[in-house]
């Protein structure tokens, strides 16, 4: 077991990308400690302390989305297979998104909160 991380290591053991554990290190969200040379890094202290903040506070959501109201067939279908893969893995779902949008801009509802509580490690 190592007692420091880098950011790089630390963000693939949390999975988190290097630039929100900057933003956060910014925001003070989560601190990081930083070397004599000024590089950042984490303890394994804070990962512990990550470990359980995930396992109280995140949820398994599931989406699934179609372009337009006539592939309704290929949401169930995706429903499903999705359902499936949980149900397999032995996962229990705790929200199901949909929608029914383009893929080519945000303005799909259920994508953007999804996104929004991912950021906000809701989900």
């Amino acid at each position: 077991m190592r007692n420091t991380y880098s950011p790089r290591e630390f963000g693939l053991l949390i999975g988190r990308t290097t630039k929100t554990l900057q933003r956060w290190d910014r925001e003070g969200i989560l601190n990081a400690y930083r070397s004599i040379t000024g590089r950042r890094y984490y303890t394994h202290d804070q990962y512990v302390l990550m470990i359980g903040q995930k396992a109280k506070k995140r949820k398994l959501v599931t989406y699934c989305r179609v372009s337009g109201a006539g592939q309704k067939k290929d949401l169930i279908s995706q429903r499903n297979a999705v359902e499936s893969f949980c149900l397999a893995s032995g996962k229990t779902v705790d929200e199901k998104l949909e929608d029914i949008d383009s893929g080519l801009n945000y303005a799909r509802k259920h994508f953007v909160q999804m996104a929004k509580d991912h950021e906000n490690c809701q989900a």
